[in-house]
């Protein structure tokens, strides 16, 4: 008898501990973050890696487990120097550096001429790349975007202080480790019944509610949301259509719906496939609550909460499939001093 009054009283201090909120069940096993308030600069004053500390062992194999057929999405945008871009970004270019014809020409490396023993004539090709580090599908850092006069960025740091001729030297794109967590897609272009949504159109928290409901999924915390607008249909090969996708890519999340899906839900990241992840312009009020600002949302996430913004993510395939719920998995190129993981190839697993 009191083996099972002590089984039983087990069971009722687990099940009052999962109601109060404590536990892997209920919270991810996130440390830092405090629902109705996100996260903020509480991982240190030299932390360059913002909430995506909240990560756990447990976490990447909570994901994984949703992995039960064996599917593979790419997420990723094919980019050249024709593709469209954010217009505050410098454009891209390859450039052959070494090529099979210019190599035989040129006879500036012995071992490649036939008198220094290259008979079988062995060429290469190699390329020269000149491109902006927020470009195509993208991460972006906690070092890219400043606000206010002392030029801040996430936990405080300043350009004055840690920008550089070779780029930001707190904050760059190689403090972002390897990302692998619960993926949910957001489809508000296909709740609306629409393509793709339409120019500066807000995305609202009954947007995202009401898609979550059709779809019967949910944000947990340390979910990685993704949320399609539709502007992705229209990239096809390389994203030449500048006035299709221009049309369209200035769709995206409200400062709002940001900040609900941060403090209320618990996001870990936030994605769409559009240019820069909200609507714009902004609204006077969305604007003024940051102190004033053509990019809220960005300056809310990145340097406010240090919640890192997935932009240009091809959610078309997941959309026609219905697959809301996935294994997200992330890692960037790691050039130090680069502001972003530009030219990405996210993972969707199923």
């Amino acid at each position: 008898m009191k083996v099972v009054s002590r089984f039983l009283l087990a069971v009722t201090v687990l099940a009052l501990a999962l109601a109060a909120g404590d536990g892997y069940a209920q919270d991810g096993g996130m440390k830092k973050w405090t629902k109705g308030k996100g996260w903020g600069w509480v991982w240190g004053p030299q932390d360059e890696v913002g909430n995506l500390n909240e990560m756990t062992d447990a976490s990447r194999l909570a994901a994984l487990k949703l992995v039960t057929q064996g599917k593979v999405y790419d997420l990723g945008l094919p980019y050249d120097r024709y593709s469209y871009k954010w217009p505050g970004h410098s454009p891209g270019e390859i450039m052959s550096f070494r090529s099979p014809a210019g190599v035989r020409s040129q006879k500036d490396l012995s071992f490649t001429t036939p008198e220094g023993g290259n008979t079988g004539i062995t060429a290469w090709h190699s390329n020269a790349i000149f491109m902006n580090d927020n470009v195509a599908t993208q991460i972006d850092g906690l070092g890219h975007v400043t606000h206010g006069p002392k030029n801040e960025f996430y936990n405080g740091f300043t350009s004055d202080e840690w920008g550089g001729d070779f780029g930001v030297r707190k904050a760059d794109v190689t403090t972002i480790p390897p990302i692998v967590a619960r993926g949910v897609l957001v489809d508000v272009a296909g709740f609306k019944n629409v393509e793709a949504l339409p120019s500066s159109y807000e995305i609202t928290v009954a947007d995202i509610e009401g898609a979550l409901r059709a779809q019967n999924v949910d944000v947990t915390p340390g979910t990685v949301v993704l949320l399609r607008t539709g502007t992705a249909r229209y990239w096809g090969e390389n994203g030449r259509d500048h006035a299709k996708i221009g049309q369209h890519d200035s769709a995206g999340i409200g400062l709002t719906a940001a900040k609900w899906l941060v403090e209320e839900k618990g996001a870990l990241m936030l994605g769409s496939d559009t240019s820069g992840l909200e609507y714009g312009p902004p609204k006077p009020a969305d604007s003024q609550a940051v102190g004033g600002s053509f990019i809220p949302v960005h300056v809310y996430l990145l340097v406010q909460q240090g919640v890192h913004i997935l932009e240009f993510n091809n959610l078309e395939r997941l959309a026609a499939d219905r697959v809301y719920e996935f294994a997200y998995i992330l890692t960037t190129n790691a050039i130090r001093g680069t502001v972003a993981g530009t030219t990405l190839r996210p993972l969707a697993l199923r």
